[in-house]
């Protein structure tokens, strides 16, 4: 395995369906305060991070910004090598105040566009999810949008966005982990082109000893560690993953993932540690921020 820093061009490239490629491991900062993401973000970079996912409700993106001032990832060449990330709050979707809400983190970021904003949940109770994307889709054609994402969208809350506006969103981020592998929901997503990215990963992780030792014995025979092997899975599935540390060296560690390979078995064996339980909220019924 590799020391240090991760050359950016070893992390490939995922195509979207808009014509846009997105780098598939990403730095994630939820949970991070405002004065504590700005180090964070500049380790990733440091470390050869070039994808960034944020929220408005994560409460941090004038720290991010502040990082990619200092860093010099807010403009320029350097800014075009970068993947930004942001979601609007859900309490602020609908057209006009999604708008606004966008100005706001825009500002934050100190940033001219984003590469990718989403919608966070769809809060199908209480569905807003239409006007919002109408205007998504303004600042999309505006270029201050240039890539248009949903998290949290179950196959229904799909059908019913593309129903009511004509269009899919070209990623949905899901929790996603070997012991809720959410199978109905990627494939819904494969058939209609949209690319399935993980949060929580390794369920914050809970995963790293999921199955009697099952990732603890791939790990040993790999000389790598546990989060490695569920990252490599989830890498050899093309599923885009946003894992979150804030230390360097395990930031070094999750970019880490191109130095060896797992063999179909070991595959297989993480494929059966799927389960009927999620680590986090049900977007049937959850809001958040």
């Amino acid at each position: 395995m590799t020391n240090g820093h991760i050359n950016p061009a070893n992390v490939p490239d995922i195509p979207l369906k808009d014509g846009h490629s997105i780098p598939q491991i990403g730095l994630g900062v939820l949970r991070i305060d405002d004065d504590g993401v700005t180090p964070v973000v500049e380790s990733a970079l440091e470390a050869g991070y070039r994808h960034i996912d944020g929220a408005a409700g994560y409460n941090n993106e004038a720290g991010v910004g502040r990082a990619l001032a200092a860093t010099g990832y807010n403009t320029g060449a350097k800014r075009e090598t970068l993947w930004v990330t942001t979601k609007l709050r859900d309490s602020q979707q609908g057209y006009d105040s999604a708008l606004r809400a966008f100005d706001d983190s825009l500002a934050k970021l100190q940033l001219d566009y984003v590469d990718m904003y989403m919608i966070h949940w769809p809060t199908p109770f209480d569905w807003r999810s239409t006007d919002t994307w109408k205007a998504f889709i303004k600042l999309r054609t505006e270029g201050r949008a240039r890539t248009l994402g949903v998290c949290n969208f179950m196959p229904a809350d799909l059908d019913r966005l593309y129903q009511e506006t004509g269009s899919w969103p070209a990623v949905n981020q899901i929790e996603l982990h070997p012991t809720w592998q959410q199978r109905e929901v990627v494939t819904y997503c494969k058939e209609h082109g949209i690319a399935v990215e993980a949060y929580s990963p390794m369920a914050r992780g809970a995963d790293l000893n999921a199955g009697d030792g099952t990732i603890a014995r791939i790990a040993e025979a790999h000389q790598v560690s546990p989060a490695q092997v569920i990252l490599r899975w989830h890498i050899e599935n093309g599923t885009i993953i946003i894992p979150k540390s804030v230390h360097a060296e395990r930031q070094q560690e999750n970019l880490d993932l191109f130095g060896f390979a797992l063999t179909a078995e070991e595959h297989e064996a993480i494929d059966a540690l799927d389960g009927p339980t999620r680590a986090g909220h049900d977007p049937a019924t959850f809001t958040y921020a």
